[in-house]
């Protein structure tokens, strides 16, 4: 076994370039899948090779024996779980090569039109959804009703849930900056704890928020409510204040940030 001395006089420019791509590539991958359920799977297949290891150093032979040939196939694993993430990175890589990280479309204007929409839905108790994509892609748990790729604004978001409209079911999807589809339907949470008065709104902004790092804003047609939907819990009774700062938090002051960073 080399010491680290030794380590260190053959130590080359190379090996430290070396070193840092791999870092990169693992700091980029960790951050496609943040904020969707594939962080929890890499999280419990680290469990299981930590387990594989322990097993090992700990002579637990028939823990070992069922763990290293679960594992044996890790390539073939890593590729049916993360299929849907390989393909999303590699159209991310297409698209961005130099893994320069966006800046959020959903800017301080875009943010006041849905706030003040669903301030005025729920003064008229307009029962709604609107879906604010973050980081990961919600296209494959949204079923679209109608792509629209409109402009977002109070008026529109408004006109669409009146009861009146073919579209005032499901939620309205924003994606990029743009209110791209509406009557959009998403998956209802299997979590079984819930508050039973819960509505299928509420319901489905949650399981959309469980699956990915989306934003779910639910407008109570009963009772006018305003709910936040993130990361699978709800935020209920938001007046407009509260509303702004976890919106202003999420897509405009993190951003700015950034932007200072960067200048300076």
């Amino acid at each position: 076994m080399l010491g680290l001395g030794e380590i260190l006089t053959n130590f080359r420019w190379q090996d430290a370039f070396d070193i840092l791509i791999v870092a990169a590539v693992i700091y980029w991958a960790i951050l496609l899948i943040r904020g969707t359920r594939s962080f929890q799977m890499v999280i419990g297949l680290v469990l299981l090779i930590l387990a594989l290891l322990i097993s090992q150093m700990g002579r637990l032979m028939t823990v070992h024996w069922i763990l290293n040939n679960f594992l044996s196939s890790i390539i073939l694993i890593i590729v049916v779980i993360f299929q849907h993430d390989i393909r999303r990175a590699l159209s991310t890589v297409g698209k961005n090569p130099f893994f320069f990280e966006p800046t959020s479309p959903h800017g301080a204007p875009i943010v006041e039109e849905i706030i003040d929409a669903a301030l005025s839905m729920a003064r008229k108790r307009i029962g709604s959804i609107i879906v604010l994509e973050r980081e990961a892609e919600v296209d494959r748990y949204v079923e679209v009703g109608t792509p629209l790729g409109a402009t977002v604004t109070k008026e529109l978001i408004t006109a669409i849930f009146l009861p009146p409209s073919p579209l005032h079911d499901g939620a309205v999807l924003i994606q990029g900056g743009k209110l791209t589809a509406a009557r959009c339907f998403l998956p209802l949470t299997p979590n079984p704890r819930l508050v039973k008065t819960l509505g299928a709104r509420h319901r489905a902004a949650l399981g959309l928020t469980e699956e990915t790092d989306a934003v779910a804003i639910v407008v109570s047609e009963e009772k006018g409510v305003i709910s936040l939907a993130i990361g699978g819990k709800l935020t209920r009774n938001l007046d407009a204040s509260g509303l702004r700062r976890v919106l202003y938090n999420i897509f405009v002051s993190k951003h700015k940030k950034r932007w200072f960073f960067l200048r300076y």
